[in-house]
This record gives structure tokens, sequence and C-alpha cells, in this order.
């Protein structure tokens, strides 16, 4: 009677744990089901981790978890900044390399017919005071000619297309140091002086024509320092004396810090951003720009991933720094995103050459033009404290950095056909009028 009794009960313990495998099994084939399909479950996952596959899904779910182990950053989303509430719309050019005015009339042409309302453009040091201190003739070729034709020729065309000028002022040239480019071609110069005689000259030229300037750029991270470590003070003093010296020539422009770069790094020739800035901050930065300036890379994951490790690189990383300039009573100030973008780098087949560690990230040209759109929505949504988000980059004038994973940024290509990202951000803007 008690064998009886006891396989009566084992039978019952089998058809239980049957019942819960089945039940695990039909979920699990559910939840399968719903991924492949990008059904209401791949949503809410693509929503938190940026991520389009199922195993990076589930790896992202768990790392997302981990929010609620960690002091998250304190943004103040009730502090709206007033240089945060401007059309967002930007993007970066290189229309010096256009030896062709025609082309560079065209650039701005479909860079305006796409709806984008700001270019940020680079003033190289080195391309306008060439030879020396003080002379700003081009004698690179015969005849001379005055080093500010092409930029003047800019300034008329953006202003013919109704395109506001976020104007980069950095690239020294080689006689700004004893050394010349030996130290590293981005190596600041010797006497901090000449670079602000050269941020005045630009200034002065276009008064009332460029109101916006940014001083340097990537000033955490190799090789924008040159060959020397990185250094938040010494960045910090050529910011506030270029920025005393630009509100002399016109009170109202509106100085943008030198672009921060996302890096986790700390080796001497990198320095994590957010200790660069608080470094910063120390040095007494607070007080020299207008607009704190960051890179806003997406890299290996979507604009939608809501991972906020700090040592995690993705879309959403300036909320650390935000973090960083509300503790610093800094919060009245935006954040403009200098470069943003995802590379649809061939893979080695296409474009050999370029190691997997240089992709960036890849993506797909239809994710970059999906990804794009949705990256300025989402600064629309959750960040007030952001205002220009600038694309990296429009076009590049010929197709000799083909073997460079950088040149895949681009929006258009030399012979100015058009990538989808291009109409997806036409038909975005068209929707969402900045």
């Amino acid at each position: 009677m008690n064998s009886i009794h006891r396989f009566s009960s084992l039978r019952r313990r089998w058809r239980v744990a049957a019942t819960i495998l089945l039940v695990i099994a039909l979920l699990g084939a559910a939840l399968v089901a719903d991924l492949l399909a990008h059904g209401l479950v791949w949503q809410a996952l693509w929503n938190l981790t940026g991520e389009e596959m199922a195993p990076g899904q589930i790896r992202g779910f768990l790392e997302w978890t981990g929010n609620f182990t960690r002091r998250l950053p304190d943004t103040r989303p009730d502090i709206i900044p007033a240089l945060a509430q401007v059309n967002p719309y930007g993007i970066n050019t290189f229309l010096q390399q256009e030896v062709e005015p025609e082309k560079r009339a065209r650039q701005l042409a479909m860079i305006a017919d796409a709806g984008f309302h700001w270019i940020r453009q680079e003033f190289p040091w080195e391309d306008i005071e060439i030879h020396g201190r003080g002379d700003f003739e081009d004698r690179r070729n015969d005849p001379p000619r005055s080093a500010w034709e092409k930029y003047d020729n800019i300034v008329d065309l953006a202003g013919q297309y109704g395109l506001e000028i976020q104007a980069r002022l950095s690239t020294p040239p080689a006689w700004s140091r004893a050394a010349g480019d030996q130290g590293g071609t981005f190596a600041p110069p010797d006497d901090i002086q000449d670079f602000v005689n050269y941020a005045v000259a630009v200034a002065g030229r276009y008064r009332g024509r460029i109101r916006y300037y940014q001083v340097w750029n990537e000033p955490n991270i190799y090789p924008e320092w040159g060959e020397a470590a990185v250094d938040p003070v010494a960045y910090t003093d050529l910011l506030c004396r270029t920025y005393r010296a630009l509100k002399e020539v016109d009170p109202t422009i509106v100085v943008i810090s030198g672009a921060i770069a996302p890096t986790a790094a700390i080796d001497g020739r990198n320095m994590t951003d957010v200790i660069f800035l608080q470094r910063m901050y120390d040095a007494g930065a607070g007080d020299c720009f207008d607009v704190l300036a960051v890179n806003g890379y997406g890299l290996r994951s979507g604009p939608t991933d809501r991972r906020m490790r700090p040592m995690n690189i993705n879309y959403g990383r300036n909320q650390w720094i935000r973090d960083i300039m509300v503790q610093n009573g800094d919060a009245d100030a935006p954040i403009w995103i200098s470069e943003m973008n995802w590379n649809p780098v061939p893979d080695e087949a296409a474009a050999p050459g370029i190691a997997d560690r240089d992709r960036f990230g890849r993506v797909t040209e239809e994710q970059q033009a999906r990804w794009v759109p949705l990256a300025y929505e989402r600064a629309r949504q959750e960040w007030p404290w952001v205002g220009v988000i600038n694309y990296w980059y429009f076009k590049p004038a010929s197709d000799a950095d083909r073997n460079q994973s950088f040149y895949y940024f681009r929006m258009v290509e030399p012979d100015f056909t058009t990538l989808p990202v291009y109409d997806a951000m036409r038909d975005y803007i068209a929707a969402h009028p900045g």
C-alpha cells in the first residue's frame, strides 16, 4: 500500500514538473518568436539596450539591470538652458577642402534642402596664418592670394543658403612651435597668445556674420594635443584666454568649448571625459564657455541604449557630462554635440586594410539611416539640456581616404551620390522642424 502511495505521489510530481517544463518551453518559444518577429518584448529590449540581435539584447538587459545598483547621473532636467532651445540640426563640413567654389555651393544647397540649420566648419589656423605670425597671404602656389579668399567664399555661401556657422578654431601651423610638427601636427603652440591672436583675427573679419566659435577639438584624447600628455589645465588656460579675447571683439559671440571625446581611457595621452571636465572646472573653466561641447558617437549600440555604466561608451554618455556640470553649479549651460553618427564601414572584402578594432562599431547603411533620426528624437524627448547635434559628416572632397574607417561616416559620396541616411534625415527634419 505504501509503495502504491509513493508511486502515485511521484507520478503527481512528474506531472507538475512536466507541466512546468512545458510552460517554460512555451514561454521560451514565445520569446524566441517575439524576438524574431520584432514584437513587444523585442521592442522593450531595444528601448533599453539599443541592441537589435537577441544575444545582444539579453546581455544588454542583464547589464541594464546594473543601473539599479549604482548612482545615476543628476541631470536636473527641470533646468532648461537658453542655448539648448535652438534649432538642433547641424552637420560637419569640410568645405575648405573643395577646390572649386561650385562644389562648396552644391554642398550647402543640399544641406539646406535636407533641412539642416547649422554647419560646423573648421577654419584651420594652419590654412589662414600659413607662413608666419600676422601673415595672411597664401604663397603655397603661384600667384599668391589672400588666405582669407576661400573662407570669405564659405561665409558668403552659408549666408546665401540661410545656414549658421559654428566656426571651429584649431590645427596650429608648424611655425607656432619651435619643434615644428615634431611634437604632433595638432600640438598647441609654444605661445598661447599666438592662438588667441588668430582667433581674434577670424572673429574680427567675420564680426556680425559668424557668432559661434569653438575653441579647439577633442583636447582630452590623442593626437589632438600632439604627442604630449593631455593637459586639462593647459587647455583651460587656452580656452579662457581665447574666451575673453573673443568677447572683446564682440560681446554677443557664443564661445563653445572644444568637443570632449567620449573615452574611458586614462593613459597619459587620453583622459576619460568626466575626469578631464572636472579638472577643467577645477582650473576655472566654468567662466570660460557659453556652450559645453561633447562628441556623441553610438559605436556598438543604437541610440536607445540606456545602460549607464560609467566605463561604457554609448550615445547616452552625455548624461555623465551633464552630471559633472550640475555638480559644479553649471546646470544653466547647455551641451551641444559636435559629432554624432554610426559608421557603415564595409567589411574586410570591400575595404581591405581596415582593422576590425578601427571600424567604430560597424553598422549597415540601413541601420545608420534608422538610428540617426532616432538619436535626434531621443534628445528631443529626453534631454532638454542638449541643443545642437551635428551629424559627422556631410561629404569628403575625394575618395583618397577610402582605406580609412573615418571616411565612411559620410552622408554623401565625393561625387554627390547620397546615402540612405540623407533621405532619412530630410524626412525626419520635415516632420520635426527646428
